[in-house]
């Protein structure tokens, strides 16, 4: 368990694919990111959070975009890349670590809402170089067993559903 106080600067580094498709798939419904955000702060200050997301070609996203924004978190925008054949790609993970690791010196306390494994490294260089604690937040259900231990904490989001989904009417 990581311990947290007050004083503690914090980085907030949502991996917003990721964490959609576990919503989508586990629960079918939709993430509530004002809460995401809340949790992860956990009273402690917020120096910086920021959503890498993903830009589709009808830009119906826009207005998911702009809430994130209100709610305080920074939106970093990639467009999706569509390849020959049909095939798409849309991955934020090292724009996502490249973050982290610059603004690491600034912060005590470096939570990765996301449960992917392709993370572990990032976790402990941020834990051995810049001597931050390392949070991860998503639904364990569809997290890396490695992502879950190489943290100092992992906030179970499938633990309390009502919280972090919108429109959840599960048991």
């Amino acid at each position: 368990m990581a311990i947290k106080h007050p004083a503690q600067r914090v980085g907030v580094f949502i991996d917003t694919q990721n964490l959609y498709h576990s919503a989508k798939h586990l629960y079918k419904s939709r993430v509530n990111f004002a809460n995401v955000l809340k949790e992860a702060v956990g009273g402690r200050t917020l120096v910086r959070a920021v959503a890498y997301v993903i830009s589709t070609e009808n830009g119906e996203e826009s207005a998911f975009f702009d809430a994130l924004q209100k709610i305080g978190i920074e939106t970093k925008v990639k467009d999706l890349q569509i390849f020959y054949g049909g095939a798409k790609k849309a991955d934020w993970d090292v724009g996502l670590a490249i973050d982290a690791v610059t603004m690491a010196p600034k912060l005590d306390a470096v939570i990765i809402a996301s449960g992917d494994g392709d993370f572990v490294p990032l976790v402990e260089y941020l834990r051995v170089h810049e001597g931050c604690q390392v949070e991860g937040m998503s639904f364990a259900r569809s997290s890396s067993g490695k992502f879950k231990e190489a943290v100092h904490d992992f906030h179970d989001m499938g633990e309390e559903p009502k919280k972090f989904l919108i429109g959840y009417r599960g048991k």
